[in-house]
């Protein structure tokens, strides 16, 4: 039997994706009454900052400025969307 799948669109100015997630998935990742565009996004900011952290605080060897920017300015966009600090919605601090 085929799980259901959902469609979910990433773009930007000149460039699309297109992903497909089991809508079973998004209902058990879902808060109220978000949409699958929200639980994919709220997903990808976890992600990113995941990934982020990881290189800047983990990583072996230097960190550039530019990813050390980018991942402090990944973090305040965690902040907004999320109402909580990486920190605080992961339990991880430095």
């Amino acid at each position: 039997m085929a799980t259901e799948t959902v469609a979910v669109e990433l773009s930007t100015d000149d460039e699309t994706d297109t992903i497909e997630v089991p809508v079973a998935l998004i209902e058990a990742l879902q808060e109220g009454d978000e949409t699958a565009p929200q639980v994919v996004g709220d997903i990808a900011v976890l992600g990113l900052a995941q990934q982020a952290h990881g290189m800047v605080h983990h990583g072996h060897g230097g960190v550039s400025d530019d990813l050390a920017e980018a991942e402090s300015r990944t973090m305040e966009l965690f902040e907004e969307r999320f109402g909580r600090s990486y920190a605080e919605m992961t339990g991880h601090d430095h």
